[in-house]
């Protein structure tokens, strides 16, 4: 039987990872990793990376895209890491579509990460640890509502991506940042009742406190791995990711949509 190989993209804030993935979910050979382009990103600057770290990969069938920020139908709303304003507004998905001629479909990054992390049991909880700080909400293996944490106060006027984003750690240190991590996680065990966190991202790797037992730390492969779910269910099913409430995406207030790459 002849596999279906998923092109998986991963954008970070600081590279753009790819890899292929068979129809498990597992890599076909090595990943691949590109710089992201320098903040403000341009769309057309995220096409030519993607182009870039996907070349080496050789053929697939469809695309796989987890974002980091909030993404509606495909669309992007907010990319705080690579430049809102630049991207605001950006039919990423139907772009990506057209000129690599494969049907894509693209999520929030966290979320994709969910979907290669969690067990589906219960009430499920990602948070990424990079650039900035992600969240993903899972109950018993459905994909809940995307709700942008990182832009919530947490401590005093700082957001989560001001209080554990790479910019806080390498500003406060080591030391200090893990504590606001351990923060972080009971602060989110208080507001979500989860009865697991899953941790990734880059930065993931730099927490040296014991973790409660109802926290684990997942492999930053997950980004990737994860991608293979959102071929694995109507893409439908992922309006309530998308789109809190139900309905049309509605655009961001002054913000014109983009449908190609200038």
């Amino acid at each position: 039987m002849n596999q279906t190989r998923t092109l998986a993209i991963d954008i970070g804030g600081t590279g753009i990872k790819a890899a292929l993935l068979d129809d498990a979910g597992s890599m076909i050979g090595e990943r691949q990793r590109v710089p992201t382009p320098p903040k403000p990103v341009s769309p057309e600057d995220l096409v030519r990376a993607i182009d870039e770290v996907a070349a080496p990969l050789g053929t697939y069938e469809r695309v796989s895209v987890g974002f980091p920020g909030y993404v509606r139908d495909g669309r992007v709303i907010t990319a705080p890491n690579l430049g809102t304003d630049a991207l605001a507004g950006f039919d990423l998905q139907s772009v990506l579509a057209e000129h690599l001629g494969k049907p894509v479909r693209v999520l929030n990054d966290a979320d994709v990460q969910g979907f290669g992390a969690i067990k589906g049991q219960g009430l499920e909880m990602v948070l990424t640890l990079g650039t900035g700080a992600g969240t993903a909400l899972f109950r018993d293996g459905e994909i809940l509502p995307h709700l942008e944490l990182a832009h919530h106060p947490v401590s005093g006027n700082k957001t989560y991506d001001q209080y554990i984003g790479n910019a806080a750690r390498k500003r406060k240190g080591k030391k200090a940042w893990n504590k606001r991590v351990a923060k972080v996680i009971d602060i989110l065990r208080e507001v979500v009742r989860f009865d697991h966190l899953y941790i990734g991202g880059g930065n993931a790797k730099d927490i040296t406190f014991p973790l409660p037992p109802d926290a684990t730390i997942v492999p930053n492969t997950d980004g990737l791995t994860g991608g293979i779910r959102l071929w694995q269910k109507d893409p439908t099913a992922y309006a309530a990711a998308d789109a809190p409430g139900g309905g049309a995406a509605a655009e961001p207030e002054g913000a014109p949509a983009r449908n190609q790459v200038p």
